[in-house]
């Protein structure tokens, strides 16, 4: 009975749709399979075949899945993407050398200790006004780059302070509750991206190439009972220039970073090469 009921519902809707020839959405085919009727994602064919009983012809109901990929644009642009990670030192200076005990009296490598904890002290905050992906090679390879600042805080564990005219780091004797020394750039990066699904929003890839930044500010932030909160700005010997190797792993929703300097960040007395990694948190 529920054949027959089907049947008769599927001839009544294909005279119907036979009727009104202009009808939106409803297209009539003849194809080897028999007699079709579409009428958007839902495909209605009759082949004249007869079931098992051999009484009624055979209706057939199929539905069509449209697959919509992603499909990425040449150039492509990330607008205000944020990085939130770690900073620390390769700390290679050789403390017995004259240049080292010059620039820093008496120094060994514990002096420059950073403070980490529970709540991370010493940190990397990078903000990206924008990034952009320009293809290369069928998506599979892109150039990528773009225009931001970095802004390192490097919190020390001990009270060494940074003495200017002539540059000078020394012990002191007031204990200090914060004592950190920032480093901020203007930078570009430009990355080789290699991208393992160029039709997904969110790829799985990597990026590596270098970086190239001008620093623009540096201070020593120091607070303590006798001196309260003291800033103190100056270049303190640092170069004025950073080109770092950067990377990037993207895990879909989720993008790693990281960066390694090609030198020193002081000019002179301490061989110190920053490097850092984290989070970067931006939706391509």
């Amino acid at each position: 009975m529920n054949r027959v009921l089907l049947l008769t519902a599927g001839i009544c809707f294909a005279l119907t749709c036979r009727a009104q020839n202009d009808t939106t959405g409803v297209e009539k085919l003849k194809g080897p399979e028999g007699d079709t009727i579409r009428v958007g994602n839902l495909l209605i064919i009759r082949n004249g075949a007869r079931d098992f009983t051999g009484n009624v012809p055979s209706l057939r109901i199929k539905t069509r899945r449209h697959h919509n990929y992603y499909h990425p644009s040449n150039v492509s642009t990330n607008w205000g993407i944020v990085d939130l990670g770690l900073a620390s030192m390769n700390d290679k200076t050789m403390y017995s050398s004259p240049a080292a005990q010059q620039f820093a009296p008496g120094a060994n490598k514990d002096w420059f200790k950073n403070r980490y904890g529970i709540l991370p002290k010493t940190v990397d905050v990078n903000i990206w006004i924008f990034m952009q992906r320009f293809n290369l090679i069928h998506h599979w390879l892109n150039l990528k780059y773009g225009v931001g600042i970095e802004l390192n805080n490097y919190r020390y564990e001990y009270n060494i302070r940074y003495l200017t005219n002539p540059t000078k780091v020394i012990m002191d004797t007031i204990q200090y509750s914060k004592n950190k020394l920032a480093t901020d750039y203007a930078t570009i990066p430009v990355m080789l991206n290699f991208n393992f699904t160029p039709h997904r929003r969110h790829p799985f890839g990597f990026s590596a190439g270098a970086s190239f930044g001008y620093l623009y500010s540096s201070r020593q932030k120091l607070i303590s009972h006798e001196h309260g909160k003291e800033k103190i700005f100056n270049d303190f010997d640092i170069n004025s220039w950073k080109i770092s190797y950067i990377g990037e792993l993207q895990l879909g929703w989720v993008n790693f970073y990281g960066s390694y300097a090609t030198k020193s960040i002081f000019g002179r007395g301490l061989d110190q090469v920053p490097y850092n990694f984290g989070v970067r948190i931006g939706n391509w």
